[in-house]
């Protein structure tokens, strides 16, 4: 059974920073992204990366301030956030993609995901 849990968020203040972690359990993914969710919107692609790492894509939005990365050997992937605005408070989650340039995650359950808020 596939398990994602995330991890790593919390409250800051704007300009601040935070890294995020996901862990999967139960297989080893190819490409894998983040997402989050703000209150009262629909769930949006963050940034991702392919197996190797080699290839990464990532939101206009945060594009220049967040950096995605993993590490196979612990089937965790990061997501490290600078920089960070209002704009980014929301719940992020993590999960397989279709591929590094077709975020459409891959399973149709998520984890609990991991909540950042950022204070003006």
């Amino acid at each position: 059974q596939v398990q994602l849990v995330e991890s790593g968020g919390g409250l800051v203040q704007a300009g601040g920073s935070l890294r995020l972690s996901c862990a999967a359990s139960g297989r080893t993914f190819n490409a894998m992204g983040w997402f989050r969710q703000a209150p009262g919107k629909e769930r949006e692609f963050v940034a991702t990366i392919s197996y190797s790492g080699g290839s990464t894509y990532y939101a206009d939005s945060v594009k220049g301030r967040f950096t995605i990365a993993r590490d196979n050997a612990k089937n965790t992937v990061y997501l490290q956030m600078n920089s960070l605005k209002p704009d980014d408070t929301a719940v992020y989650s993590c999960n397989a993609v279709a591929s590094v340039y077709r975020p459409v995650n891959v399973f149709a359950s998520w984890g609990q995901g991991t909540q950042v808020t950022v204070s003006s």
